[in-house]
């Protein structure tokens, strides 16, 4: 006896993921290379704001401060919110 369609709701929602537009489809857990002492934006970050500096980056995790914030104050963001600058 033949399935009409999925029977639950979990499975009615489930689409299998094809990547994002802006990366082909299997290199969704591609991180770019961003490297300690260069300069990164958020990517929702407003115009205003100056650019961050990163600190390093690990596990998914970046660190990155502003230079006025002084040496010792930093943030932590996850690494696919960021973006190099060019």
């Amino acid at each position: 006896m033949a399935q009409a369609g999925p029977s639950t709701p979990a499975q009615q929602s489930y689409r299998p993921r094809t990547g994002s537009p802006s990366r082909p489809a299997g290199l969704d857990n591609v991180f770019e290379l961003l490297r300690p002492g260069s300069f990164v934006r958020l990517l929702d970050q407003p115009r205003d704001l100056p650019p961050f500096q990163l600190i390093h980056c690990r596990g998914g995790r970046c660190w990155v401060r502003q230079q006025s914030w002084g040496p010792f104050v930093h943030w932590e963001v996850a690494h696919r919110r960021l973006s190099r600058l060019a």
